[in-house]
């Protein structure tokens, strides 16, 4: 379970049109724990939101943790609250980090980022570069000026960067794109779900392990395996439960008085994973790849169910 730390805002920066990046600090300087690329933290704003947010600073400050924040203008009202009260010298809690799409070694990359999707890529582009790796990254966005960090990567990398302005040279080359990169590629891609559906599609044919998406929506569930009510067996706790066909996992554990930390309640954040010991899953998460989802020894219980008539899970 992800320790619930008080932070305090020390810097605030707008770093593209609607985004605002936000410098995080413990109030009494200690340290903060460690991450790699990829990662992501909950902040708690205001009541019971609870919102994720990449991390986008650099992994070896450990004194600092950096998000990007766009403002939603149809959002639930966290970006909204970000933007509004959340200023330098405003504390703030946090959990985390969390990683669901970390960064793997690999001799050659293809990150592809589109708008706020730029910042789980962006400490990835640093690591693959002090790396060694060969890589190039493509970044899309609606305007020039909506593109955060873009002025910053082009300064730094100039020829490994693609910046790609809708309004200026229309969507991403996706077909261009993927015919150069090589066998041995690892294609690493966060953006809006258009994006990742159509990176996805041309990645299909590519071994399994190549293509890397991180979602801030989630994927449309196909029908569920079991549609009829299943058990749950907590292992630690010792009692059993069953769930309805209209109730979640985690709605019922929750009810039952066990606690279990949760976060966006549609599988995209991974605040909720739970081991499961026995018992087939029908993973209704937007996080795990095939490969996860066959060894069978996790799920997301906000919203993935039993393919089976009981789970064991280690609750």
């Amino acid at each position: 379970m992800s320790t619930e730390r008080k932070l305090v805002v020390r810097a605030r920066e707008p770093v593209a049109d609607g985004v605002v990046a936000l410098d995080l600090r413990d109030p009494a300087g200690a340290e903060l724990p460690a991450w790699e690329p990829g990662a992501h933290i909950d902040l708690v704003l205001g009541g019971d939101r609870v919102r994720q947010y990449s991390l986008c600073g650099d992994p070896a400050d450990r004194t600092t943790w950096r998000v990007a924040v766009l403002r939603e203008p149809d959002g639930r009202g966290g970006s909204a609250y970000v933007h509004e009260d959340l200023h330098p010298g405003t504390a703030v809690l946090a959990r985390g980090p969390r990683n669901h799409f970390p960064l793997h070694p690999a001799p050659r990359y293809l990150f592809v980022a589109g708008g706020i999707g730029i910042t789980p890529i962006l400490p990835m582009v640093r690591a693959a570069d002090a790396a060694g790796a060969r890589w190039h990254l493509a970044y899309g966005g609606r305007t020039a000026a909506s593109m955060a960090f873009a002025r910053d990567l082009e300064a730094a990398y100039a020829d490994r960067v693609e910046l790609r302005p809708q309004d200026e040279h229309g969507l991403l080359d996706l077909d261009a794109l993927l015919a150069r990169a090589t066998p041995g590629t690892l294609v690493y891609c966060c953006g809006p779900a258009p994006l990742l559906a159509a990176v996805e599609r041309r990645c299909a044919d590519r071994p399994p392990g190549t293509l890397h998406v991180e979602r801030f929506e989630p994927k449309e569930a196909a029908d569920p395996v079991r549609a009829e009510s299943f058990e749950v067996e907590l292992a630690v706790t010792g009692v059993t439960l069953t769930v309805p066909p209209d109730r979640s996992i985690l709605d019922v554990v929750l009810e039952a008085g066990v606690q279990v930390l949760s976060s966006c309640h549609e599988g995209t954040c991974g605040t909720c994973e739970t081991a499961v010991l026995a018992g087939a899953v029908d993973h209704r998460d937007s996080l795990l790849t095939s490969e996860e989802r066959a060894v069978n020894d996790t799920m997301f219980v906000c919203v993935s169910r039993a393919a089976c008539p009981k789970l064991v899970l280690e609750l």
